[in-house]
């Protein structure tokens, strides 16, 4: 902030000079080549002043470590609901790993849970606290299992490709960030050969991934989760109750022996590379008009509590005896919402 306001001062002392310079002092064609040679020389030093110039541009480690964590809680705090695991273990993971400035090896965070519980709402919300361009960050890199890896007959193109994608943007940017979703459809092995980047390594032929961010989206697990905030709820007690440890051996455990997951016995498990497994609880019938009216909101609509009802009941719950959490979590909401306002 002193240099902005060195270089504005500057500035404007450059369009002063002429009006308090006495008539013939200074030739014309002197007088204005000086001008420009200093307000280009000032602009010069605005523009290259690492701080200004990612004002302008996008650039790696852009913004501030506790800002970055600050936004992370902010908007988990009012955008998320119902995941009060997921709120303090995500934030707590990465604003520690942000202030730690001799990080052992990359974060790696692997989000399980049903679809429509906010697994990608949430990675999306990580890329945006730490880049502005959240997903859209050149630094920002999201992978689809049944996109980018289709075909099981090209297992080890693709892990030829995924290794050198990593390493030549962990390259460029130190604080890349790597969301991989679909694990459950990934083919089994395939993320095993980036475990090299998630180890222990100082370097890798040159190159540190130590600040390096790795997220993993999954269906595998669900049930498990599942099960245990059904237990809860039929002894009488609260989702708020269920504490981490209450879920996330088990959790990591029945992801490791799924078949259909992406970390079927996988190394990075094997060897406790994951650093956190975060359950994302289904959703009840209360989060999911919660859901609505923020999307509301965001239409720029005035909340009808009518309509928030109105499309709360038209979605399914499970079990189909006590009905308690909706099958779809928040995903279709947008699409109900279409209905009701063109």
């Amino acid at each position: 902030m002193k240099l902005r306001r060195g270089v504005l001062r500057a500035a404007l002392a450059l369009v002063l000079l002429p009006l308090l310079t006495p008539a013939g002092a200074v030739e014309p064609i002197s007088l204005g080549l000086a001008i420009a040679g200093a307000a280009a020389s000032a602009l010069t030093g605005f523009i290259s002043y690492p701080r200004l110039y990612c004002y302008f541009r996008e650039c790696c480690l852009h913004r501030h470590d506790r800002r970055a964590a600050a936004a992370l809680q902010e908007n988990l705090d009012k955008k998320l609901f119902g995941q009060h695991l997921v709120s303090k273990v995500v934030v707590k993971a990465v604003r520690g790993f942000l202030n730690n400035t001799n990080t052992k090896k990359p974060l790696a965070l692997s989000l399980h849970g049903w679809t429509g519980t906010g697994k990608n709402f949430v990675s999306k919300i990580v890329a945006e606290s730490i880049y502005k361009r959240g997903l859209q960050s050149k630094y920002v890199h999201q992978f689809v299992a049944t996109l980018h890896f289709p075909h099981a007959h090209s297992i080890n193109l693709y892990k030829d490709q995924l290794q050198s994608w990593i390493r030549g943007n962990v390259s460029i940017c130190p604080r890349s960030i790597f969301i991989f979703d679909e694990m459950d459809k990934m083919h089994a092995g395939l993320i095993d050969s980036i475990k090299p980047f998630l180890d222990y390594y100082e370097l890798l032929d040159g190159v540190s991934y130590r600040q390096a961010i790795f997220i993993f989206l999954s269906n595998a697990g669900a049930e498990k989760i599942t099960e245990v905030a059904l237990d809860f709820w039929r002894n009488g007690r609260t989702r708020e109750d269920i504490q981490l440890t209450d879920i996330q051996n088990a959790l990591s455990v029945s992801v490791f022996n799924n078949k259909n997951s992406g970390f079927w016995h996988s190394t990075l498990i094997d060897r406790n590379l994951i650093d956190y497994f975060i359950p994302f609880l289904p959703l009840e019938y209360k989060h999911v008009k919660m859901c609505v009216r923020v999307e509301i909101e965001s239409r720029g609509y005035t909340v009808d509590e009518d309509i928030v009802s109105r499309i709360a009941d038209e979605m399914t719950y499970f079990p189909r005896e006590e009905r308690i959490y909706s099958d779809k979590g928040c995903k279709t909401v947008d699409a109900k919402l279409d209905y009701y306002y063109d």
